[in-house]
């Protein structure tokens, strides 16, 4: 067995080595493109009946139930989505030919936003998994065995305040989404 909190570590190592691969003006559209998904979906929660149903039925229930994993697919999908087409970046001549002069600084920008973007991306899937009781085989709830591991569920319940969409809740997220939109258009364009 794996401890959730050594897979979260694991996702984010391997989020920086992508992004000091691929470079910091590239990591910097996937970070706001977690920024937006993250806004879509409380958007999504408060004005969409079907889904603003789920969000009502899986609070209410302590354990798995089908609501809590409609619940994890509708917000794990649009998040895929979103970062997918954050991560399908064009070529932008402009920023690349300053970031091929500084390789060094460029390389290691990007492995610090690809670390961000590695927390936020599996931070925000731990988060769904939580708020829908883990509802998958493979993935035990740590409450469950915290007679067993206490250590896990201890470290569990460190983590789960400093998640993305526990930190970034309404209102930051709608101004931090502002701000990136504003910055992709004073910088990219």
């Amino acid at each position: 067995m794996v401890s959730i909190v050594f897979v979260f570590w694991m996702l984010v190592v391997l989020f920086g080595f992508v992004g000091a691969i691929r470079g910091w003006a590239k990591e910097l559209l996937v970070t706001f493109s977690v920024f937006l998904s993250l806004a879509f979906s409380r958007l999504l929660e408060s004005y969409v009946p079907f889904v603003e149903s789920l969000v009502l039925t899986s609070a209410s229930s302590n354990t798995a139930t089908p609501e809590g994993t409609s619940l994890f697919w509708t917000r794990a999908i649009v998040l895929g989505v979103v970062v997918f087409f954050g991560y399908q970046t064009v070529y932008i001549p402009r920023v690349a030919s300053r970031a091929a002069r500084e390789r060094l600084q460029d390389t290691l920008l990007g492995l610090f936003l690809g670390a961000i973007n590695g927390y936020l991306i599996a931070g925000t899937l731990w988060y769904y998994l939580s708020e829908a009781h883990y509802p998958f085989n493979g993935i035990t709830d740590p409450a469950q065995v915290g007679n067993l591991f206490p250590n896990v569920l201890e470290s569990v319940q460190k983590y789960m305040p400093y998640l993305p969409p526990r930190l970034l809740g309404e209102p930051w997220i709608y101004f931090v989404v502002f701000i990136a939109f504003i910055f992709v258009l004073v910088v990219y364009i």
